[in-house]
């Protein structure tokens, strides 16, 4: 009776050398970084740097202004309050034009009305504001002056004074009383640059001016009286 003695070949041997040198290592726990981790403070620096210069950028950005504008459709005469304005931000290409229109934190006086009509959604001119006490009867008086004869600061909403005198230079003798206006605290309504439409061809500036009737009528009465008006525009405040 023999004995039998298991002989592992080389092949054995082989495999199992294998086996151990691909054997799996174990899988390192990932950790999830902790309030005091550095990385994490430096990552909310930067986003909060980046919130705050984007914001003042885009109010950097912003150049458009609050200006008041009329919510309905009114007349000449209708009294005007806060609660028949509203607010439109608007971007003007030239900053003077601001100046013929009410920014939103003007301050409006409680006794001012229309003195001509103004659309539902149109910008408040100043010019179209008169006193409580101005006549209803209102109307529209394009003047052309010669542009020398003009204040520069003359705009849309200003209140002026008109003198009108014979032109000595082309022969006129003067008439009249020189020292009393012809048209009295008339309120400018529109007035276009002298380089705007004809004016700068001309060397004039025209001035739309609201005044009542009767005025207007005098005004032209006035003019057609004179050989060679000259016009001269003062203007108040």
């Amino acid at each position: 009776m023999s004995l039998g003695v298991r002989q592992d070949g080389p092949d054995t041997g082989r495999r199992a050398g294998d086996r151990a040198a691909t054997a799996v290592p174990s899988a390192a726990r990932a950790t999830t970084p902790g309030w005091r981790d550095p990385r994490l403070w430096v990552g909310l620096l930067i986003v909060a740097v980046s919130v705050v210069a984007g914001s003042r950028l885009l109010a950097a950005a912003d150049d458009t202004v609050a200006v008041w504008a009329v919510s309905a459709d009114a007349g000449p005469g209708a009294a005007l309050t806060e609660d028949d304005l509203v607010v439109h931000r608007v971007r003007f290409s030239d900053a003077d034009d601001l100046a013929g229109y009410y920014r939103a934190d003007d301050t409006l006086p409680a006794d001012l009305r229309l003195v001509r009509a103004v659309g539902a959604g149109e910008l408040l001119p100043r010019g179209a504001v008169g006193a409580a006490d101005q006549p209803a009867d209102s109307v529209e008086l394009p003047v052309a002056v010669e542009s020398e004869q003009v204040p520069p600061a003359v705009h849309a909403g200003s209140v002026v004074d008109v003198y009108l005198i014979g032109d000595p230079a082309r022969g006129a003798a003067a008439s009249g009383e020189p020292g009393t206006p012809v048209l009295r605290e008339a309120t400018v309504v529109d007035a276009p640059g002298a380089d705007d439409g004809l004016g700068g061809a001309s060397g004039r500036r025209q001035l739309v001016l609201a005044v009542p009737q009767a005025d207007a009528a005098a005004y032209f009465a006035a003019v057609a009286a004179l050989e060679s008006p000259l016009l001269t525009v003062v203007r108040r405040g």
